[in-house]
Formats: C-alpha cells, sequence, structure tokens
C-alpha cells in the first residue's frame, strides 16, 4: 500500500528554505510558503513547484490548511505560531530554539499533548553519518564513564564589521545570539549523546559594539561568541564554544574522553560529501584511529545550493523520522520535550552570562 502524502505549510524562508526539499524528497507535498518579503517567497514557491504563497502567518494556516506546519519564524514567534497550528490540527516541526524562554517552550510541549499531534524539534545535526556512528557506540559502552567532553559549532558569517544586521543580532526577536543560532545544537548533541547538563557557568562578547539592529533603533545585543563551562548529571565536565564571528572557521567538533574510549568527531562544511562527516576513536592506550561510517544518505544529495543539500542530507533524515511518527500515533525524538530540555540550558546561560557564577539548570 503506498503511503498517503502529506500537506505542509512552510513559516520563514531563511533556513526555512533548506526545509522544502527534505519533505519533497520524503513524498510529501509542500503546498503553501509564508514570509513577510511576497516577492521573496514567491520566487521560491516558483522554484520548487508551491502553489500557494503567504505574507501572513495566520492567513497561511487559516487558508491552506496544511497538515505539517514547519516554523522557521524567528524565535519571538514561535510559541504563536505552534499554539495556533496544534489548535488547527496541524502537527508541527519547530526549528531550534524553541522558544524564547523555557516557560514558552513549557507551554509549547503542553498544547502538543492536548492537541495529540506529533512535535519535534529540528535538531538536524544528530543526523550525520558519523554523529549517528558516535551515538551508537556510545549506546554501546565504548567510553565508559564520561571525564569530559568539548563540543565546538564555528561560524563565520558575521566576522565583517559591514555585514548587514538582520533580526539574530536583536535579543527581543532571537532570544540568543550565537547560542540559540549554534550554540544550541551542541547543547542537544550533548545531551542525546552524554546525559542532562545540570549547571553552567558562560561568557559571552559581541564581535563589535557598533553594531546595531536592522533599522539602528538599538545597538546589537545578541552575542556573537560563547565559552560555556557546565556539569553533567554524571559528574562530567563539558565545555561548549560557540561563534558566529570566526574567521575561517566553518565546522563542528565533539572530543569526548571515558575511562574506556575516545570519540573525535569534525564535520566540517566544505569538500565533497561534507554532510558525512568525520570519526576517530581511541581505545586501551592505542591512538585515534579513523572509523568506518556507513552512507546514510543518497548521493543524488548532491553538491552545490548549500541550503538544498543541508536539507536532504540532514533535514531529510529528521522528517522520515517524523513521518514515522506521525503513522505509528507517537512523537520520535528530537521531540519538543528535547526543545524545552535544551531551552532550559539556554536560560541558565543566559542568566550567567548576565551575572556571572555558576547557574542551576532547572527540571521539569
Amino acid at each position: 500500500m503506498a503511503r498517503r502524502t502529506h500537506t505542509v505549510g512552510i513559516i520563514g524562508l531563511g533556513f526555512g528554505r533548506a526545509h522544502i526539499p527534505a519533505f519533497q524528497a520524503n513524498g510529501c507535498q509542500v503546498v503553501a510558503v509564508c514570509q513577510r518579503n511576497a516577492a521573496q517567497a514567491k520566487a521560491v514557491a516558483d522554484k520548487y513547484g508551491i502553489p500557494r504563497v503567504f505574507e501572513r502567518w495566520e492567513e497561511m494556516l487559516a487558508e491552506a490548511k496544511p497538515e505539517i506546519v514547519v516554523i522557521a519564524a524567528p524565535p519571538h514567534l514561535h510559541h504563536a505560531i505552534a499554539l495556533r497550528a496544534f489548535a488547527a490540527g496541524a502537527h508541527v516541526l519547530c526549528e531550534k530554539p524553541l522558544a524564547m524562554t523555557r516557560a514558552e517552550a513549557r507551554a509549547m510541549v503542553e498544547a502538543a499533548a492536548r492537541a495529540r499531534r506529533v512535535a519535534m524539534t529540528g535538531f538536524n545535526w544528530r543526523f550525520p553519518a558519523a554523529m549517528q556512528r558516535l551515538h551508537a557506540m556510545v549506546e554501546e559502552g565504548f567510553l565508559g564513564r564520561l571525564f569530559h567532553a568539548s563540543l565546538r559549532y564555528l561560524a563565520p558569517r558575521w566576522v565583517d564589521e559591514a555585514t548587514p544586521p538582520t533580526w539574530r543580532m536583536d535579543r527581543a526577536q532571537a532570544g540568543h545570539g550565537a547560542m540559540g543560532d549554534l550554540g544550541v545544537h551542541l547543547v542537544d548533541l550533548a545531551r542525546w549523546n552524554f546525559g542532562e547538563i545540570v549547571r553552567v557557568s558562560a561568557r559571552a562578547g559581541i564581535a563589535y559594539p557598533s553594531r546595531t539592529v536592522p533599522g539602528g533603533a538599538k545597538p546589537a545585543d545578541a552575542e556573537d561568541f560563547c565559552a560555556v563551562t557546565g556539569e553533567l548529571a554524571s559528574g562530567a565536565l563539558v565545555t561548549l564554544m560557540v561563534s558566529r564571528a570566526a574567521r575561517g572557521g566553518n565546522e563542528q567538533t565533539l572530543e569526548a574522553y571515558g575511562s574506556h574510549g575516545a570519540f573525535s568527531y569534525r564535520l566540517a562544511r566544505s569538500g565533497a560529501r561534507w554532510y558525512k562527516g568525520e570519526l576517530r576513536a581511541a581505545a586501551g592506550s592505542a591512538g585515534f584511529e579513523p572509523v568506518k561510517v556507513p552512507a546514510t544518505v543518497p548521493r543524488s544529495v548532491g553538491e552545490g545550493d548549500q541550503l538544498e543539500v543541508t536539507g536532504k542530507a540532514t533535514i531529510g533524515p529528521l522528517v522520515k523520522r517524523f513521518l514515522a511518527g506521525i503513522r505509528k500515533g507517537e512523537t520520535p525524538s528530537p521531540s519538543f520535550e528535547d526543545g524545552l530540555r535544551a531551552q532550559a540550558v539556554l536560560d541558565a546561560v543566559l542568566e550567567s552570562a548576565s551575572r556571572g557564577g555558576w547557574v542551576d539548570v532547572p527540571r521539569d
């Protein structure tokens, strides 16, 4: 029996554009896109054969009535859109960070439960083949007892002072800067592989204090780089380093050292099939050796347009899990609950960076 085709509406076409090929590759029909700039939205719709374009998300939900809603708008809109989508009976895939605060994220989790809808968070960096292999080896006990782990996510997007500002530099719209853009993925990878982060100490900075938010109404106030020291529930230490002003840097790394073994993972955003990632491991007294990583996505993912490649290679597998959850009537991980727990860490990081010292991460 052929699987049922689901209709999808996508709100926000910055990173949201990467979701279009991910859903289309999984047999879904993207019926509507929404963005404030109607001309840009129309160009995207024409490129991907999408029939309807909206400037207001409220109108998209009411008129297009998609069965699945992708939220890729600025974080200050996530809470309102998700609640309206659940009320309309839609399943929701929401980009990270899930919300502006832990309280908003909790309300979104509860709304999904009341509506009995599948609700997942866009933690797509779980899905490179090398990261999937690392996770499987952790589950198998390769590390033994973890001592410490270090994760980095470096990007050069705002390394130049003259780069035009966006909403991502405005804490009122973004909630966080580099931690919301990039660091929340590190929080998720640390949680997913090694367990909950229970307290943090953080320092953050803005690359160019002369920058303003779009329109020049006030100085940019969302951090461009941040360093976090954390303690896991197991007692192990974790460090997170994130920057969107790292000249020459465009990669994710994870190193972990335990009583039995160690890992070194790297995902560099360049070269052929970069989305596979690289993994090395060490056991006993031996040094690091490459780990064979099986291909998890077809070569048809291709090269070229980075958003399309990212969508097919890393969001596509997440969408596959999302659709399986709809068929089974259950929410797979990374769920809204995962987004909520990561949000709690972000809130604690923001508090520590603001006042200094260690801050406990609230537990639900």
